[in-house]
Parts: C-alpha cells; structure tokens; sequence
C-alpha cells in the first residue's frame, strides 16, 4: 500500500495568545513540526506540544524560523548563512530539550515561513540550513519544499530529506508556492484541496496559478496549523486519501 507523511506546523500559540487547535489536530496527523520559541511559540507552548505528540504516537519535527513574533516569521530578513545556522543551532537545541526530557526522539526538520521560503530558491542560505542540521544530528531528516534547493543541499551532504507539498497553499508554475499577499496563495475550499492532495500524491502533480501542471514529490502533505480550516482540511484529507487506498505514516530516513 502507498503511502505518505501528513504534516502540520504546530506549538505555535504564545503566552496568553492561542493559535490553533492542536489537541484536536494532533490525533489526527503523523508527524509535528513544532515551533521553537523564535517566530511563534514558548516554553511552555513546547513542552505541552511534545507531550500531546507522546500522549498520540505523533513524530516530533523542529520548527524554526526567523526571530520575528511580531511578524509570525513570515516577513523575509537578509542573513548571512552563519546567522541562519545560529538561528537554526539555538532553536534545535530549544525543542530538543524537551523532547529528551519527555524520552520522545526529534525526528525531522522543517524550516518555518520565511526562512522555509527562502531557503527553497537561495543555495547558500539553503546549504547554511542543511549544515546545521547535520551538525546538530545528521540522522534527522530535512523536509522542504518539492524540488527546491533545500533538498538539493541535504542531498549534496548526505542530510536525509523528504519532499513536502502544500494541501491549503496555491503553487505558481516554477514550483514554489505563491506569495501570500498575491491572490490564489491560499486555498480555502476544502474540495479543491482535497482533490488537490489526491492528485498530488497518486499523479505527483499540481495545478499552478496560470494553469499549467507543476510536477512534484510528495512525500509529506502539509496543512498549516494556524488556517481557519486546518481541523477540517486534516480529517478531510485523511478521509480522502483512505479511500484512495493510502495509508498515513509517518516519515522514515
């Protein structure tokens, strides 16, 4: 039987602030990609995530980003490939603390936002991200975006690393996903992006913006955790992908 990772960025709610519904997603999901402290989440936000993870037999992924709350790190920040691994080093070395402490593994990395984005066409800032993985743990595995440099860079130093594709996100015909202040960044009709995952994980391919086919691996299926929908969209998808004879897994080196 096929089979495919599902995904979603999670831990992110701060202080008094709430995002997400991750107690009733992480049943429902293989794999977590947890925020670090840096564009959204806390200490405590952490820890209690790890735990949901343990209580539910979920995979535990680091999520960093760009040290921008303000922004949720989604907004671009020019950084010499030094500073991106010591953004990466600190925040792995955050969430993996408590993932000892709760005697759950970290298991794969996944650039959050910004960063995630321009890792995905920057080479050198891409080789920064995948080095301080490796350096960090080279088992664990670095998941980005479908054909972008990320993975070229994992690839080109031994870095275990899985192709991801975007259930609520609008794809232009290079690949990459579409800005989210341009129109179509988001997809918010459940049915469209129900189709959208069956097709990309039986065909390995996406309808772009313009209306071209985009051709891609999709070894993990995301769905952000702060979407309006994300409840909806991961039992859908699940649901869908079941009756197309594939099974949810989580992912493997």
């Amino acid at each position: 039987m096929k089979t495919v990772d599902l995904n979603c960025d999670l831990g992110e709610s701060f202080g008094a602030y709430t995002i997400g519904m991750d107690e009733q997603v992480i049943p429902l999901i293989t794999s977590a990609n947890v925020a670090c402290g840096a564009h959204a989440g806390d200490p405590l936000v952490m820890q209690r995530t790890v735990a949901l993870c343990r209580e539910n037999g979920v995979h535990i992924g680091a999520h960093p980003g760009f040290p921008d709350l303000m922004g949720f790190g989604r907004r671009n920040i020019a950084v010499t490939p030094k500073e991106a691994k010591a953004y990466m080093l600190y925040q792995l070395g955050a969430l993996s603390a408590f993932c000892r402490a709760a005697q759950m593994p970290l298991c794969h990395v996944k650039p959050h936002g910004a960063l995630y984005n321009m890792a995905a066409k920057d080479s050198a800032l891409a080789r920064a991200i995948a080095e301080a993985v490796a350096e960090f743990d080279d088992r664990l595995i670095l998941l980005g975006l479908s054909g972008s440099e990320m993975l070229t860079a994992a690839q080109a130093i031994g870095l275990p690393c899985k192709s991801e594709v975007f259930a609520d996100r609008g794809y232009r015909s290079d690949g990459t996903l579409v800005p989210r202040s341009q129109p179509g960044a988001m997809i918010t009709d459940e049915d469209e992006a129900i189709r959208r995952v069956v097709r990309m994980v039986t065909e390995g391919k996406v309808r772009s913006v313009d209306g071209t086919d985009v051709s891609l691996c999709a070894d993990s299926i995301c769905v952000h955790g702060d979407g309006e929908k994300a409840l909806l969209f991961t039992q859908r998808i699940g649901e869908a992908l079941a009756a197309a004879g594939i099974a949810l897994r989580p992912m493997s080196a």
